[in-house]
């Protein structure tokens, strides 16, 4: 039972990370102009680089794929992305500055239970790899 849970949780989190990575490339001008809009260089290119970390490191924790690097890809999109892009503290409006803090917290939390997975012995159970 606790293999099929964690393999379901992996599809889930994977999944999540997957889809996120992925609407960087679907959404690639509306993104890199966000990015443009908080001062990242080379917004494009930043916005595909880190859609493609979310999209190996989603698939790393889905498939149990070298997890250890692609929880590290994730962690190095998400820390990062939660002080750059969103930046709650330095926003005057209020209803902006809650959502950005939203995310950022998102972010965090995020962040933190992707680290959760390095306690977790590899190889992994019903891994492909």
């Amino acid at each position: 039972m606790e293999e099929a849970l964690f393999l379901i949780g992996r599809i889930i989190a994977g999944g999540f990370y997957i889809f996120n990575g992925a609407n960087h490339y679907m959404n690639l001008k509306e993104m890199s102009g966000f990015a443009e809009a908080k001062g990242v260089p080379v917004p494009a290119l930043a916005t595909l680089v880190t859609g493609l970390m979310m999209i190996v490191g989603g698939a790393s924790v889905l498939l149990g794929i070298y997890p250890d690097v692609g929880v590290a890809l994730i962690v190095a999109f998400l820390l990062p992305a939660a002080f750059i892009m969103h930046n709650f503290w330095a926003i005057d409006d209020p209803q902006m500055k809650m959502f950005q803090m939203i995310f950022f917290m998102r972010n965090l939390g995020l962040a933190g239970s992707a680290l959760m997975f390095l306690m977790i012995p590899e190889p992994w159970e019903l891994a492909l790899g």
